[in-house]
């Protein structure tokens, strides 16, 4: 278990041993609480993903770009939607809808971290085109 740990903190600069493990805890506890949601590592950090699916914070905007889109729709409906448009079942948006509820604050920090790295990559990609036009 330690060398598990101790690998754990290799691959994850600037984390003690002890702050590992409270993490850990912490993303177990919460994974109890919420089944079907596990958490990953990636470029942007660690963070909750649906079992099998994609991150919480990609299904939560789905849920609110689409209930932006059709103010009036029923929640079923909204879910209903979210999940045809993404192609996973209404269960696991269900399951991010209730992640996010009792952790709101951290996933729409990662849906404004997204959005700002895609206004970033569309301001660079505008450059590039601009550049090339000259």
């Amino acid at each position: 278990m330690l060398e598990k740990l101790t690998k754990f903190v290799a691959e994850h600069p600037g984390l003690s041993v002890s702050a590992a493990v409270n993490l850990l805890i912490t993303e177990a506890l919460r994974m109890e609480e919420h089944p079907g949601v596990l958490f990953r590592t990636g470029p942007s950090g660690r963070r909750a993903v649906i079992v099998g699916g994609p991150d919480v914070w990609e299904i939560i905007r789905a849920v609110k770009v689409t209930r932006a889109a059709e103010p009036d729709a029923q929640p079923d409906d909204v879910v209903r939607m979210v999940a045809e448009y993404s192609g996973i079942p209404q269960h696991q948006v269900r399951t991010a809808i209730r992640y996010w509820s009792a952790h709101s604050d951290e996933v729409d920090a990662q849906i404004e971290a997204a959005d700002i790295a895609a206004r970033e990559a569309e301001k660079r990609w505008c450059r590039e085109q601009d550049l090339l036009a000259s």
